[in-house]
């Protein structure tokens, strides 16, 4: 029995599971790091804290990006809004950045005028706790990730894995710091504060891509082998797609035998947009048939 690919609409609604968890999760991780790194002197962990707070944000807006891209098309809208979902990581890119730079300018200012006082091995405990934590949750939404093919969720699950690398690397730089090693706090904390000011140039540069009509054209090769094994398809004259939000559509014009009539032809263009769906979930494909040989 084959399972054929869920809907762009319920992928959009498993994927809203996912956005839940992380929005869950982060508020909890980000208000312990943030207490405990300001009450037992972390700036490594009190930098940490903000990272996730960073999350929380970003998480709430793919969330609401995922509702509003479930509105059925409109008369001002008649491709949908699929977009919604892009827009909204786009305005987290600008929050995390001017976050991150936040968190650079207090660990540069707290490395200039350094405590004597180590910070407590309480925070290292929250820091590898928070790693533990993060790792499920990048297992979670990686596998559901993989098994409604969203790539939105795909990404939020790199976040989580880095979230969670952070998070030991912050708690080994507390435990040496409360060894003795203070400097190597603020040290973390900058660190930390330049991670985020990253990610946030990742995903402004990923968002952006996406809402100029970008597309990987590596992935898009992938799509021609399917098209080709027809052989009623002499050629593919063009060939192009675009995202909006985690769907794909593609427009391509392909070239068949003149002698073929429109009921063939149109045949094979349906047995096509199967395929593609079936193999790589694309729901929104557009085909155009020319005559062969064309002039």
């Amino acid at each position: 029995m084959t399972i054929l690919p869920l809907s762009a609409t319920d992928r959009l609604k498993q994927a809203e599971r996912g956005a839940l968890l992380s929005i869950g999760t982060y508020i909890f991780l980000s208000a312990a790091k943030l207490f405990v790194g300001k009450l037992f002197n972390s700036e490594a962990l009190f930098a940490d804290g903000w990272n996730n707070f960073t999350d929380v944000i970003s998480s709430i807006l793919v969330f609401v990006g995922l509702r509003l891209s479930q509105k059925p098309s409109d008369e001002n809208h008649p491709y949908g809004h699929w977009k919604f979902e892009t827009i909204a990581s786009l305005a987290t890119s600008f929050i995390m950045f001017f976050i991150g730079i936040e968190v650079v300018r207090n660990a540069f200012q707290a490395f200039l005028n350094p405590v004597t006082e180590a910070p407590s091995l309480i925070s290292s405990v929250v820091g590898f706790f928070s790693g533990i934590v993060m790792i499920g949750v990048y297992f979670y939404n990686k596998n559901l990730a993989a098994r409604i093919q969203s790539l939105g969720l795909k990404a939020t699950a790199k976040d989580n894995l880095s979230d969670a690398m952070t998070s030991f690397l912050t708690a080994l730089a507390v435990l040496f710091a409360s060894l003795g090693l203070h400097w190597l706090d603020n040290i973390m904390a900058f660190v930390v504060g330049l991670l985020i000011v990253r990610t946030a140039y990742e995903v402004f540069s990923e968002s952006a891509f996406q809402l100029t009509d970008g597309f990987d054209q590596t992935e898009l090769d992938k799509y021609i082998p399917v098209i080709l094994r027809h052989p009623e398809v002499k050629d593919i004259r063009e060939i192009k797609a675009r995202r909006y939000g985690s769907n794909i559509y593609i427009d391509l014009t392909v070239c068949m035998d003149e002698a073929l009539t429109v009921f063939k032809s149109h045949q094979v263009t349906e047995f096509i947009e199967k395929e593609l769906y079936n193999e790589f979930a694309i729901s929104f494909i557009d085909i155009h048939v020319e005559p062969y040989p064309y002039e």
